[in-house]
């Protein structure tokens, strides 16, 4: 699993597929524009929604939770990152949210 900056994760937004791994209540916040929301506790249930052709970018508040939700999809056969620092890091430069 490969740590990516808010910058790259920025520009491949429309390459790869956003995976917010955070709660309900804190995507309520905002998320990434087009991101995918599956709560860490439900991706198993719920990996079929995920195309194992289209790399992941797994996102959580601060980067702890989706450094576990990457490893584990690389584990299940799909190319996955992390954004570091997360969704902290992504509001605090100002990029955009819904």
């Amino acid at each position: 699993m490969a740590e990516i900056t808010i910058t790259e994760t920025e520009q491949r937004r429309t390459s790869a597929r956003i995976l917010d791994v955070r709660e309900d209540f804190e995507v309520e916040d905002g998320m990434i524009p087009g991101a995918l929301h599956i709560p860490m506790g439900q991706l198993q249930a719920r990996l079929s929604e995920l195309d194992p052709a289209v790399p992941v970018i797994a996102v959580c508040r601060s980067g702890n939770r989706s450094a576990r939700v990457a490893d584990a999809l690389n584990g299940a056969g799909f190319t996955a990152d992390t954004m570091a620092g997360g969704m902290i890091a992504w509001t605090q430069a100002g990029l955009p949210t819904t």
